[in-house]
């Protein structure tokens, strides 16, 4: 046997080894129990790979990103290979993991139902316990069509993979085939017998005892790569994790969103609602959830001006014309609604509210003293999203954008970044969102069709945005491939109460719409110039945002976002005029108060202020009307009682003013 070199990695740690031909990946990391992956030389491998002379060899650990989708792709196979068992009349879709956990899509003649899904998980249990091992092996396209020759769906993907289509087939289709070489993975018994098979590009667990805990969640209708003119298959969705106490906490996070459900404490909390009589993703907004996107939209619009913004207005449509300039209509076309024609002119409703901005700005002569131009709007737009995705206020057809364009010179580039991450940052603060990271969306150089510009003006883009993301100081995420068709973008990933993440806050570099619609600033030189577009929005939408503040607060709002911020409560019908005296001076002060007059008696009054999460109480009796007081009562029990009137109304202006989160 002759001697390899090989690198290990650690903690970004080089270490040179010598090694054996023959050497697998599984063997410099056998006292590492949690590497269950390698990353050599980039690439993702399972542990069976055999290493080469120079190969640097990372361990993946089981509780890493990566090693969770090795996980979760493993269980998938685990299930599919269970259901098929107890199935065998199902045919195979695709099953790649996704976050939090994984799915696989079915043909059956009959859709699954909640006791089929405890069989095959006793059935799934029965194949972990067994120590399946993951078994890889090239195939040949020919081989591969004969061995799954009763399998269309994977029939059709080995077609798609030979027509150079694979990548758009359908979302987890490139897990099934990926690129290059064509690869199966066999499920083997320990006696050397193939247990069940299937199309894979990998990795996967060196067995299947490696899943430590799973849990099958739920069924749904998918139709096949994701296209309504395709048949409908059936989901199985599940979860696996690297332990079984990580698997309980993730059962509990998920339990805790399901109480925080935006959708539902809109209904309890009436904030706004989703008539069918308008439509699939159109939301309309009740006085309390009114009062909300109110206080969100005047505190935004006064932050905007002290940052440098002016306000502007744009229509919600548009003739073609403007989209086809701003690049949206030949990349974007699917996300919009289809055009209305009238006056012999085509008319879409806006996506977007950059090609209006453009228009203002072209609308005279511009002087380099101008720049940055800062333009800001609450802008309503439309997108077409399909029917399945839209999901209550975080995914929408019809949203506000508080939307806004900083026009620059390429020099005020790194300032102008740098400036609008602080102010995402500070406004996402403002609202008590304040643990985020950051991504950093770059161009995919493997679909150049999908992207506009030439290499020298992404790199400018890419390095400007990475240099303000590092030096904010939080941590940074590369996504690759995630950037839209005219450049880059940092998004802010923020994390709620009870630790999911959401995308809010997007900067995005864009050297393609100036170059659209001719844009031109004259310059100190009295030369012409292009100014560079920088995009932001700091929430995403009104609508999106308020759906995860909503979540992140579990419907209890601060004060100073709180629909109704005073409840007054009279113990008896005599005590209601003394406290509408009250009410009225709580008005005078600026604070949203409402007086129960209801015939219920007070204990009921105070539960129904308390389940409508209202922050503050005003109780009155006899002895609070003899003394001009009340008691005073915080949303989470604590109670004050003869306080009077004045420094109760101090206290609650106090908490407003101060955006305290109570």
């Amino acid at each position: 046997m002759s001697e390899l070199k090989i690198a290990l990695v650690h903690a970004g740690q080089r270490e040179e080894r010598q090694v054996t031909t023959g050497t697998k990946a599984w063997e410099p990391f056998q006292d590492q129990p949690d590497v269950i992956a390698a990353r050599v030389n980039g690439a993702l491998k399972d542990l069976a790979y055999e290493l080469q002379d120079g190969d640097e060899v990372e361990g993946v650990a089981i509780d890493s990103a990566d090693g969770h989708d090795i996980l979760r792709h493993s269980a998938a196979h685990v299930m599919a290979q269970a259901v098929q068992d107890l199935f065998p009349e199902a045919k195979l879709g695709i099953g790649p993991p996704v976050r939090d956990g994984f799915y696989y899509d079915f043909d059956v003649p009959t859709p699954f139902v909640p006791e089929d899904l405890e069989k095959i998980e006793t059935r799934m249990r029965k194949i972990i316990k067994e120590g399946q091992r993951f078994s890889r092996r090239v195939t040949t396209d020919a081989d591969a069509l004969d061995e799954l020759k009763d399998e269309p769906y994977k029939i059709e993907l080995i077609g798609l993979k030979g027509s150079g289509k694979s990548d758009d087939a359908a979302e987890g289709a490139s897990v099934e085939v990926g690129a290059g070489e064509l690869t199966i993975y066999d499920n083997v018994r320990r006696d050397g017998e193939v247990a069940w098979s299937d199309l894979c590009r990998g990795p996967h667990l060196p067995t299947t005892k490696r899943i430590p805990a799973f849990r099958l969640m739920r069924t749904a209708a998918a139709y096949w790569r994701g296209d309504e003119k395709n048949k409908q298959l059936q989901r199985i969705y599940g979860t696996a994790w690297e332990s079984k106490e990580a698997l309980e906490e993730h059962l509990h996070r998920l339990e805790e969103a399901e109480k925080r459900d935006h959708r539902k404490l809109g209904r309890d909390l009436d904030l706004y609602s989703f008539p069918d009589e308008l439509g699939s993703g159109l939301a309309v907004f009740h006085p309390k959830g009114g009062v909300i996107k109110r206080e969100m939209e005047d505190y935004v619009r006064r932050r905007h001006i002290e940052e440098g913004f002016q306000y502007v207005g744009t229509p919600h449509i548009s003739k073609e014309g403007t989209f086809h300039l701003s690049g949206h209509l030949p990349y974007y076309a699917d996300g919009m609604f289809p055009p209305m024609e009238l006056e012999g002119a085509n008319y879409y409703l806006k996506a977007m509210n950059c090609p209006m901005h453009n228009l203002i700005f072209r609308s005279r002569g511009r002087s380099y003293r101008e720049l940055p131009l800062r333009l800001f709007e609450f802008g309503g737009v439309y997108r077409y999203e399909k029917s399945g995705v839209v999901h209550g206020l975080t995914r929408v057809r019809g949203m506000t954008q508080d939307d806004s364009h900083s026009y620059i010179t390429p020099e005020q580039a790194d300032a102008e970044i740098k400036h609008l991450l602080d102010f995402c940052l500070s406004l996402l603060r403002d609202f008590g969102i304040d643990d985020f990271y950051l991504e950093l969306s770059t161009r995919d150089d493997s679909k150049p069709d999908k992207f506009v510009g030439t290499d020298e003006d992404w790199a400018t883009a890419t390095a400007v945005l990475q240099q303000a993301a590092e030096e904010s100081g939080l941590e940074l995420v590369a996504d690759p491939g995630g950037a839209a068709f005219y450049g880059p973008k940092i998004s802010v990933q923020a994390r709620d109460a009870i630790g999911r993440t959401w995308q809010l806050s997007t900067i995005q570099y864009d050297f393609n719409q100036p170059k659209g619609f001719d844009l031109e600033y004259q310059a100190a030189d009295g030369t012409r110039q292009q100014p560079v577009m920088i995009h932001s929005a700091k929430f995403g939408s009104i609508e999106r945002f308020l759906g995860v503040l909503v979540e992140h607060y579990a419907g209890a709002f601060p004060p100073w976002l709180a629909p109704v911020q005073v409840q007054g409560i009279p113990i008896a019908e005599r005590h209601v005029d003394y406290l509408y005296d009250v009410a009225r001076q709580l008005q005078k002060a600026g604070i949203r108060v409402e007086v129960d007059e209801s015939d219920d008696r007070m204990q009921k009054k105070i539960r129904n202020a308390q389940l409508q999460k209202v922050p503050f109480m005003m109780i009155a009796g006899d002895d609070d009307v003899a003394a001009g007081a009340v008691s005073f009562r915080y949303r989470d029990g604590h109670q004050d009682n003869g306080v009077s009137v004045e420094d109760a109304i101090a206290r609650v202006v106090a908490a407003v003013e101060s955006r305290e989160q109570v």
